[in-house]
C-alpha cells in the first residue's frame, strides 16, 4: 500500500481496500483511491461516527433504545450536509471495483440504516406512546417485549457503522478514536512499555 503524508506527517494511504459486510446485502468492497476532498470529508464523517452512541456497544441494560435510534437518525443529515459542501469531489466516477466517499456514505445509509430506522422507529414509537405518564420512561422501554430483539439490530447497524468508520480513519490518517483512551496511545510496541 503506498502512503502519502498528512500536514503533520503521518501517513495517509494512496489506496485502501475497503470491505464493509452490509445485514440482507453482504459485502460492499473495492479499492478506494481517495482524493483530498474524499479524505477531509473522510475525517468530519470520522469525527461524528467516533463521537456518537452509535459507534458505542450498548451492554445488557445499558443506553436507551430512542437515543440509539436518534443518533442513527441524525448521520443522514450530517451525511446528507458533507455530500453538499464537498460536492461531486467526493463521488468522482470510478471504474467498477472501485470504491469511493459518496458511494460508500450513501450505502451505509440506505442499506444499513434506513432498513433498521424504517422497521424499528414506528413500533418504538407506537410502544411509547402508550406510556402511562407515571412510568419512567426508560423503566417502559426497558419493559417492551421487543427490546432485546431491537437491540440486537442496534449492535448489527453498530457493526457495520465500526468498519465505516476504520475505512474513514484509514483514508484521513488518524489515529483510532474508537478505542477507549485509557489503553496506551500510541499502543507500545513489543517490550517498550508506555510512553
Amino acid at each position: 500500500m503506498r502512503r502519502i503524508r498528512n500536514a503533520a506527517g503521518r501517513a495517509r494511504p494512496k489506496q485502501i481496500t475497503v470491505r464493509v459486510t452490509i445485514p440482507m446485502l453482504g459485502e460492499v468492497t473495492g479499492l478506494w483511491e481517495p482524493v483530498e476532498a474524499e479524505r477531509k470529508a473522510a475525517w468530519e464523517l470520522y469525527a461524528e461516527l467516533a463521537t456518537r452512541v452509535s459507534t458505542v456497544e450498548l451492554g445488557p441494560g445499558e443506553g436507551f433504545l430512542r437515543e440509539a435510534l436518534t443518533s442513527f437518525y441524525s448521520l443522514f443529515a450530517t451525511t446528507r450536509d458533507i455530500l453538499r459542501r464537498y460536492g461531486p469531489d467526493v463521488a468522482p466516477r470510478r471504474g467498477p471495483d472501485h470504491i469511493t466517499f459518496g458511494a460508500l456514505a450513501v450505502t451505509v445509509l440506505n442499506q444499513a440504516l434506513r432498513p433498521l430506522l424504517a422497521a424499528w422507529h414506528p413500533r418504538l414509537a407506537a410502544y411509547e406512546a402508550l406510556r402511562p405518564s407515571d412510568v419512567d420512561p426508560v423503566a417502559y422501554e426497558r419493559g417492551w417485549e421487543h427490546a432485546q430483539e431491537l437491540r440486537e439490530e442496534i449492535s448489527r447497524v453498530r457493526g457495520v457503522l465500526v468498519e465505516l468508520a476504520k475505512a474513514l480513519a484509514e483514508v484521513a490518517g488518524s489515529a483510532d478514536l474508537l478505542r477507549p483512551a485509557t489503553h496506551a496511545y500510541p499502543p507500545p510496541r513489543s517490550g517498550d512499555g508506555v510512553r
